[in-house]
């Protein structure tokens, strides 16, 4: 139950922050805001400042902004033309459309960075299991001993091991470990090993043939230190997200990777077990997902009203409305399409379906 009350408080605040995004970007343009909700459906509490109208919905899921003029064919009073989203330059409805996707990138490096100062888990150096027939094992590493140096580098979590060994020179390493508080040195040849990362992509690896135990530990970084970590952990999950999708329509990932609300629940669940911690760690490359996502091309997203916009600023007139209308249904049957088949590799997950139609 916890878990179901982190998650749509996650949710909600995704959704809100993205609309935020919107809003804060439309006043600063002069754009009227007619409606800025926390929350849909019918309205609880509302009150009137200035031209907007601020109300708390029942469906506590996010919120919404509506402007004046969200549609081209709406009709505006002469007098409030000035205000109205479509009566914008292009480039400044870009704007408006982009500020929601970018306030959930600009949220997630916000929450890396109280991470990184405040703390996060780290797997340990301490050794899990040790692989038969692999160096480590022939050397003499045991389970439970603790990697402190490589070639005298000092490794301080186990994720160092790796960093480590790719920058080592020669064909043998240095290993010392703390063994019951002695500390034992191993002279050590890695393997290569040929493995493939998360698009399916092959790549080698030194590798000394060593799991990591179940211990974790506190890792915290100072300010001077959490900025261009934030930067670049936001960066990162950025750039792997966008390489995912393009992974995805190029067929190099299968699309039963495409998970939905369930799966998204499941995760989040598994990590608001392990910790407020981790959990909000997930929230913020959620955050970035939603915000990657809706840069998408598609009419309805963010990204179909950036691609119209930019349209009509090459070709230096609207786009006729009748088009943009149906190009919207389009993009709104292709979003439906996605969403099912998310739901159907969610449901698929757990039920195994393949095991009815195959026999399995």
């Amino acid at each position: 139950m916890i878990s179901f009350l982190y998650f749509l408080i996650a949710l909600a605040l995704l959704i809100l922050v993205h609309e935020l995004g919107h809003f804060i970007v439309a006043r600063i343009f002069n754009i009227k805001v007619l409606t800025f909700s926390i929350g849909f459906g019918k309205k609880l509490v509302k009150y009137v400042r200035g031209d907007t109208e601020y109300a708390i919905s029942i469906v506590p899921m996010g919120g919404y902004v509506k402007l004046l003029g969200e549609s081209p064919d709406e009709d505006v009073p002469e007098e409030d033309k000035p205000r109205s989203f479509s009566h914008k330059p292009p480039y400044v409805r870009i704007l408006v459309a982009v500020a929601g996707p970018l306030f959930n990138v600009l949220l997630a490096l916000i929450v890396f960075f109280f991470v990184s100062i405040l703390g996060y888990n780290v797997p340990s150096a301490r050794v899990g299991n040790v692989a038969d027939n692999m160096p480590a094992k022939a050397a003499g590493i045991e389970k439970g001993d603790i990697i402190t140096r490589i070639d005298d580098k000092p490794i301080a979590e186990f994720l160092d091991i790796a960093s480590t060994l790719e920058k080592a020179q020669g064909d043998t390493v240095k290993v010392t470990v703390d063994r019951n508080g002695t500390p034992v040195e191993f002279s050590i040849k890695p393997t290569i090993h040929q493995e493939k990362d998360i698009f399916g992509e092959p790549y080698t690896r030194k590798v000394l043939g060593i799991e990591r135990s179940d211990e974790v530990i506190m890792k915290r970084q100072s300010v001077i230190k959490a900025v261009p970590l934030s930067l670049y952990m936001t960066w990162e999950y950025s750039r792997i997200t966008v390489l995912g999708v393009v992974k995805i329509i190029q067929g190099s990932i299968s699309p039963k990777n495409i998970g939905g609300p369930v799966l998204i629940f499941q995760e989040a669940s598994k990590r608001a077990k392990k910790g407020f911690g981790d959990f909000v760690l997930f929230f913020a490359l959620i955050s970035i997902n939603l915000g990657v996502i809706n840069l998408l091309p598609i009419p309805v997203l963010d990204g179909g009203h950036i691609l119209f916009n930019a349209i009509e600023i090459v070709i230096r007139r609207r786009i006729p409305q009748k088009v943009q209308e149906v190009a919207q249904t389009a993009g709104l049957v292709v979003l439906l399409l996605i969403m099912a088949f998310a739901f159907y590799n969610d449901f698929d997950r757990i039920f195994d379906f393949g095991k009815y139609f195959h026999g399995k």
